[in-house]
């Protein structure tokens, strides 16, 4: 979030919207811009001075060059397909006069989501079969079963990791930061 500030030098007068976010980010940086966040949640989470949209990052209400700036982070993985993802690079775009838009790398060894290393390098079929059976994520967190098995199944179906050529290429414009752990791009943001 302070590379995100320095980068823009945000102010309080910046119209930032936030796609898939939570207020909390927004409290690591040292100035609050005028912030709309837009998520799929229905409940309005209690943030002053925050104004909340349940909505679908694929297809945002907003005009044209609405904001100064759009932010999203680790949320382009979840939308669904590679179509999905170029709707929402795309609104993203439009919405945006820059955007900064942060993603987990394929190509970093420990799956994101489920901590669980490699798991994401395998074929489908067996990603179904090591994640039904035995994930990083579920031996810390200890989840529910109905909460496994949503989160499993989600991870399975929806999730799609990006790599560096991936990101080019939804966000040709862009310049592409590689945020590192330790010495290897664990995720990657495209700024434009």
């Amino acid at each position: 979030m302070r590379r995100f500030e320095r980068t823009f030098a945000v102010t309080t007068e910046m119209r930032v919207l936030d796609v898939g976010g939570t207020a909390m980010n927004w409290e690591y940086l040292s100035v609050r811009p005028r912030l709309v966040i837009l998520n799929e949640q229905r409940e309005r989470p209690d943030a002053s001075g925050v104004m909340w949209v349940a909505g679908d990052g694929c297809s945002l209400p907003f005009g044209d060059g609405a904001f100064d700036i759009v932010f999203s982070n680790s949320v382009i993985e979840h939308v669904g397909g590679l179509e999905r993802q170029r709707q929402f690079a795309r609104e993203i775009a439009r919405v945006g006069r820059a955007y900064w838009v942060q993603t987990p790398n394929r190509w970093f060894p420990v799956e994101p989501h489920l901590l669980t290393p490699f798991l994401h390098w395998l074929p489908a079929r067996l990603q179904a079969a090591v994640a039904r059976r035995f994930t990083v994520w579920e031996w810390i967190t200890l989840p529910s079963p109905d909460r496994r098995e949503f989160y499993i199944e989600h991870f399975l179906r929806d999730i799609r990791l990006l790599g560096p050529a991936q990101m080019k290429a939804l966000f040709p414009r862009a310049r592409l930061i590689r945020e590192r752990f330790p010495g290897i791009a664990k995720s990657l943001i495209a700024v434009g």
